[in-house]
């Protein structure tokens, strides 16, 4: 067998033996845990909200809005941190580019904040 299969068969029963582990782990925790059914177990829960009849609640949408902020600024830190550490390698182009990235960032931050979607109410 060359080395390029062993290496592969290797990886392959590491794996084998980590899903196995995972099965063996769950298998003996459900004969391990107590069982305790009870009907308040099975009541739909949703955001520390107990349910209220059995229509459908429509959420606020600035909760998504201020989610879609959060990963818009957050995309931003993904993108500064790489150019961080090779600030040197891209120069002064690089620098404008990254000035010019981060004042279009800015100007979203703006609109959001004059359309008040930044106000917790």
């Amino acid at each position: 067998m060359s080395d390029f299969l062993r290496s592969y068969l290797t990886v392959g029963l590491f794996g084998a033996l980590a899903v196995g582990l995972v099965g063996a782990f769950i298998g003996l925790s459900s004969l391990v845990r107590p069982t305790r059914p009870q009907q308040q177990k099975y009541i739909n829960y949703e955001s520390g909200v107990d349910p209220v009849g059995t229509g459908w609640a429509q959420a606020n949408i600035r909760y998504y809005i201020f989610a879609l902020l959060f990963v818009m600024f957050d995309v931003e830190a993904v993108f500064i941190f790489p150019w961080a550490t090779r600030l040197e390698a891209y120069g002064l182009f690089g620098l404008i580019e990254m000035f010019i990235f981060i004042f279009i960032l800015l100007l979203g931050l703006l609109y959001a904040w004059r359309k008040g979607v930044l106000r917790w109410i």
